[in-house]
């Protein structure tokens, strides 16, 4: 049976674009950079949790044709096809601030939610972020 869930994968437009994002902004780190002569596999975790990695993949083959990966990147642009992570902190309103300090536009500040606090954000590409303090922590869960 499945044991884990180790990759996500999210839309792109630029992966330098999104290296400096992710890792120069958000703070991951690169777990990946491969040129795979087809692609590049580019993913990213979050620092202490190498098991768990977010493929960034620009539209294309070998995933998509170029007709549905133009339309894909139309999608993209416009904020209609961008996908969610969900970051878990420890303390929302200091990553605010320090993510803040460091260029990253928010959508919606740290707000009381009845799981805690969160806060909403976008990458360049419309992908949709949110990071989140929970009050208590998640099942299984070692913090």
């Amino acid at each position: 049976m499945l044991t884990a869930l180790s990759h996500s994968q999210i839309f792109v437009l630029d992966q330098d674009q999104a290296l400096d994002f992710y890792v120069g902004k958000l703070g991951l780190e690169v777990s990946a950079d491969v040129d795979m002569g087809f692609m590049r596999w580019l993913t990213v975790a979050v620092p202490g949790a190498p098991d768990r990695h977010i493929l960034l993949e620009k539209p294309g083959p070998p995933s998509l044709d170029e007709e549905t990966a133009a339309r894909v990147r139309e999608l993209l642009t416009k904020g209609a096809a961008g996908g969610w992570l969900i970051f878990n902190t420890d303390d929302c309103r200091a990553t605010y601030e320090k993510l803040r300090a460091r260029g990253v536009e928010f959508t919606e500040e740290p707000t009381e939610r009845p799981y805690g606090i969160d806060c909403a954000l976008r990458d360049p590409f419309g992908n949709h972020i949110r990071i989140t303090q929970l009050s208590t922590p998640p099942s299984g869960s070692t913090s």
